[in-house]
């Protein structure tokens, strides 16, 4: 009996192993170097910037520096007028350059979208001034603007302006020189992005519109901008902080001038710190440009509803 027993006793099921905990944490340990790495060098400068806001820092006169409080900042809204006058420009500057460098990628993006011989070349010269890098641009127009070799003397040859005319030196000709400098730039940006959105657009849509007796414009309306509404917000909110931070393509061409009418906020600050040392003024100025972008994305993002239904 006590063998019967023996045998008909069920064996015993094997101990389960403990998870190992080291499979778990192996993805954080192999990004950690990484993220070690990006932590220091986008956090250490962003508090290097908020700690010199609140201190006097100038290096070419060292017996003044020393913690200054909030002084700073009420120096830039009580007793600073170039920092009102920078920002009213830096939204004109970004109004006008976002505005048209959509408009204009928009078209190109719609056109370059067809099927016609030589799309591929015709989306390679539309998509090319993107890879040029921001200093060889401002270096291409200087050239194209230099009074003696530029646009000007080839317009003066046909009878059109004066000889020795200089577009960045004039307060009437500026703005409208340097805006088309840049959009020759940014427009392919929106364009790159417009047109991968509209490859996903379905085919479908167009023909079932065109059943229904719809005109290319109200497909345009009712199809391609809701389909593109996504794209579009975030393309402008990216292209929109780029252009307040541009600094690289005014300084070369007009380095603020002339009278300061092309001095953006970025501007301003690079100047008040390179130029004038100026550094716990120039970290003040950038801390309050931070609270400015950061809110205006803020309510750009809420107002047009980013993510929600199309």
């Amino acid at each position: 009996m006590a063998q019967a027993a023996a045998v008909a006793k069920p064996p015993t099921p094997p101990r389960r192993r403990r998870a190992s905990a080291t499979p778990r944490k192996l993805p954080y340990l192999l990004i950690a170097p990484a993220a070690l790495l990006m932590l220091g060098f986008i956090a250490y400068p962003v508090l290097s910037v908020f700690y010199y806001s609140l201190q006097d820092y100038n290096p070419t006169k060292p017996w003044r520096n020393g913690f200054a409080g909030f002084e700073n900042f009420t120096r830039i809204f009580t007793e600073d007028p170039l920092f009102w006058d920078t920002l009213v420009f830096s939204a004109k500057w970004v109004f006008v350059e976002v505005g048209l460098q959509l408009l204009f990628g928009l078209a190109l993006a719609l056109i370059v979208n067809q099927t016609f011989a030589g799309r591929a070349l015709g989306r390679a010269l539309v998509f090319s001034p993107w890879a040029v890098s921001g200093v060889l641009t401002s270096a291409i127009w200087v050239l194209l603007y230099n009074s003696q070799t530029g646009i000007t003397r080839y317009l003066a040859d046909m009878g059109i302006g004066d000889y020795g005319v200089s577009w960045l030196s004039d307060t009437a000709t500026v703005f409208p020189a340097v805006v088309v400098a840049d959009l020759w730039r940014g427009v392919p940006f929106f364009a790159i992005l417009i047109l991968a959105d509209l490859q996903s657009v379905s085919k479908d849509l167009y023909e079932a519109a065109e059943v229904d007796g719809a005109s290319r414009f109200q497909q345009f309306i009712h199809i391609t901008l809701p389909h593109l509404k996504d794209a579009i917000i975030l393309s402008t909110l990216l292209r929109a902080v780029w252009e307040f931070n541009n600094v690289d393509l005014l300084y070369t061409l007009t380095g603020g001038g002339p009278a300061g009418e092309t001095t953006t906020l970025p501007l301003y600050i690079a100047n008040t710190s390179v130029d004038a040392h100026d550094f716990g003024y120039a970290s003040a100025l950038t801390t309050v440009a931070f609270v400015i972008l950061l809110f205006c994305s803020m309510v750009y993002l809420r107002l047009s509803k980013f993510g929600g239904e199309k």
